[in-house]
């Protein structure tokens, strides 16, 4: 299993959190290094892109002595390294699974996809996806880019608003029947809005459209194939520690692939593993935005700290 991502120093998100998916999901990871972040909960602090040439290369050692049975793709940057991915990814047998995920800002709000790069990732990715899995935010901008392509104009705002309003509406479902009620309203049309761009970048090339709902309520994603629209519905938790979120979701389902699942039960699979991730997210780790967690490690420390054999080891997570 592959992971052709960025690094994120912080150990949250990128390759880091696409291992962890996919030990998780009960496969052997690997990866191919597209870019260097110092980042931390708090902030992207620095971003280098590797060579398209180390890209490539990485991919071809592994595939040529390990194999791959499946490949995502996540923070890619710019649209030098989009062509050297889609090169590699030409070079593997068309029955392997390919899942994009359109990785375009941080969860602190740097913008980790260029403008330009844009263009590359609708030409010269989707087509060959299997399964694509942007979030609402990231679903707009490309399905907009491909409908008015250069002439598009997207900002950090844009890519942010949904997440926002996520938010806001989180934050109000508590106060009273009538912000109830107007989340469900809220939910209906975002769902209608995911419909429609599901459609849309189906008509772009990839096999499968996932939009992920962690901007409902209900955080139902929205499963587009091309003949039949599934909604897999979560559970949206209360806490501060997505990060990480959508390359777990992504990992997990290119795993699933990879154990022979369909693009449907592995979609479903694949939400059930990253809303426990949230669920047990590391809110103590970090001063900003906490890291999900796909084992349990709280749960597990405390577990093993009731037992006798556990009493006195207080050891932080991180």
């Amino acid at each position: 299993m592959l992971s052709i991502a960025g690094s994120d120093s912080g150990g949250g998100a990128g390759i880091q959190a696409d291992l962890k998916a996919f030990a998780r999901c009960g496969v052997h990871g690997m990866t191919a290094i597209t870019a260097i972040t110092a980042q931390n909960t708090l902030a992207v602090e620095g971003v280098w892109q590797l060579p398209p040439e180390a890209i490539q290369a990485q991919v071809r050692a592994v595939v040529h002595d390990i194999g791959v049975d499946a490949v995502k793709t996540g923070m890619l940057g710019d649209a030098k390294t989009i062509k050297a991915v889609a090169q590699a990814v030409a070079e593997l047998p068309s029955h392997v699974p390919l899942v994009v995920d359109p990785v375009m800002v941080a969860e602190s709000g740097a913008r980790l996809l260029a403008e330009d790069a844009i263009s590359a990732l609708v030409e010269l990715l989707l087509p060959r996806a299997t399964v694509v899995t942007p979030n609402l935010a990231e679903a707009q901008v490309l399905a907009e880019h491909a409908k008015h392509g250069d002439r598009a104009e997207h900002s950090d705002r844009d890519l942010g608003a949904s997440g926002a309003a996520a938010a806001t509406r989180s934050d109000t479902d508590a106060t009273s029947t009538e912000a109830a009620a107007a989340a469900g309203v809220a939910d209906r049309s975002a769902t209608s809005v995911s419909e429609q761009l599901a459609r849309a970048l189906h008509a772009l090339g990839p096999r499968v459209v996932v939009v992920t709902g962690g901007h409902t309520t209900h955080a139902a994603d929205v499963y587009y194939d091309g003949s039949r629209t599934v909604l897999i519905r979560g559970r949206r938790w209360p806490t501060a520690a997505a990060h990480g979120s959508g390359c777990t979701h992504s990992a997990a389902l290119a795993a699933f692939l990879a154990r022979g699942f369909t693009p449907l039960d592995a979609a479903r699979r694949a939400k059930r593993v990253a809303g426990a991730a949230v669920r047990d997210g590391l809110v103590e780790v970090g001063k900003g935005a906490g890291p999900v967690d796909v084992f349990g490690l709280r749960r597990r420390a405390q577990r093993e700290a009731a037992s006798p054999a556990g009493r006195g080891d207080r050891r932080a997570l991180a």
